[in-house]
């Protein structure tokens, strides 16, 4: 009996579906009941929402993060070595796709919005105290001079602050922190200690090199690598010297030495943030971001200048350059695109002295120095120390 009462509710449910049966079969809910019960599995529905699952995970994600950078820096008080945590692809791409690029644009834009009279003191003095600019160095103290958020980041400093070293031949471009020096060897560069990123892909291919002078004799059959093609003289060898520039800095940059620029290489990229500790854990970024590339010699051979882009930096600006337009949508990603300096006009190219304005950013952000030097060259330097533009890189 109970075996075919079992078959006559299953045959019914099957033939008249959930909610025929809930309405008429005697073992079924109430139609208040019913009602109850859709409202309940809706309201599920609903509160399984795709954006705040994606914040709250995402979230978790970066806590986590977060959490091992902290262990990692208590690890380094302590004076144990921790090897730098690397992104992995997934994690670069998912960065990349982020549209900095735009909100660069629109920074930029907002940048330029004059403020009015009685608005100005209030958010540079908010500016200020956020990033610990120190306003006694720059040439005009009164806050109320500066238009809009642009003019106040491209400040000028009072000649006297910042005198340019005349006893050593390589002097730091900028205002900021030093993030890597030395010699470059097998075709990598550090960015910061333990991170490295590839030369070739950093400066591209060097067919600029023909405005420059012939390089040192090679070996038809081994032409040595991409390093050595750099290097023009005989004994000299290849160093590099990393300073970044925080939003609090002074933004403008300067010739480093005497030197003849004969060549601007400009890359469209990313505009990932590139303070140190995304430096750290993005292998290859100044290569994946926008950078203008300036090469040409000084008096031992090769030397470039590149200022590379970061977020809300969308604008590079060199001052001898009408032509260069970073951050903008016409150009894509991936690509270069050259200028040659040497011309008809100009067979030497654009010759600069020591300490001379060069460029500006719109905020901060980094210049990289490849060069070459006798092998005696020292950087008379430290990690993470401050420096102010116009004090001595090294000495030989």
């Amino acid at each position: 009996m109970a075996a075919l009462v079992r078959g006559v509710f299953t045959t019914r449910l099957a033939r008249t579906g959930k909610n025929s049966f809930l309405q008429h079969s005697g073992f079924g809910l109430r139609r208040s009941q019913q009602r109850l019960f859709s409202k309940g599995f809706l309201g599920l529905q609903a509160r399984v929402r795709p954006l705040p699952l994606l914040i709250a995970t995402g979230g978790g994600y970066v806590g986590y993060n977060q959490y091992g950078h902290y262990k990692d820096r208590q690890l380094e008080k302590l004076g144990i070595e921790v090897q730098p945590r690397i992104a992995n692809g997934f994690q670069v791409t998912i960065y990349k796709s982020i549209p900095t690029r735009l909100l660069s644009r629109a920074w930029g834009r907002l940048n330029q919005v004059d403020l009015p009279t009685w608005l100005r003191k209030p958010i540079f003095r908010l500016y200020i105290w956020t990033f610990g600019v120190n306003m006694k160095e720059a040439a005009i103290e009164d806050l109320q001079h500066y238009r809009n958020l642009g003019e106040f980041f491209r400040r000028k400093l009072k000649p006297q602050v910042r005198p340019v070293c005349d006893s050593h031949c390589v002097i730091s471009p900028a205002d900021g922190k030093i993030l890597h020096f030395g010699r470059v060897k097998n075709c990598e560069v550090e960015q910061v200690k333990g991170v490295t990123y590839s030369l070739e892909t950093f400066l591209g291919p060097h067919n600029w090199t023909e405005n420059l002078p012939a390089n040192r004799s090679l070996d038809e059959d081994d032409p040595g690598t991409y390093q050595d093609a750099l290097v023009t003289k005989e004994g000299n060898e290849l160093f590099h010297c990393v300073v970044y520039l925080a939003p609090g800095d002074y933004h403008c940059f300067h010739s480093p030495t005497d030197w003849r620029v004969a060549h601007r290489r400009h890359f469209p990229g990313s505009l990932m943030s590139v303070n140190p500790g995304v430096a750290r854990w993005i292998k290859e970024l100044f290569c994946h971001n926008e950078r203008v590339v300036l090469s040409g010699e000084w008096t031992h051979g090769f030397f470039s200048l590149t200022a590379v882009g970061a977020t809300n930096v969308g604008s590079i600006r060199i001052y001898f350059d009408k032509e260069l337009r970073t951050n903008n949508p016409r150009y894509n990603k991936g690509s270069f695109n050259d200028f040659k300096y040497a011309s008809n006009n100009s067979q030497e190219g654009v010759s600069m002295r020591k300490g001379e304005h060069l460029g500006e950013f719109n905020l901060g952000s980094t210049i990289v120095l490849l060069f070459e030097a006798p092998r005696d060259f020292t950087f008379n330097l430290k990690a993470g120390q401050k420096i102010h533009f116009g004090e001595p890189l090294g000495t030989m």
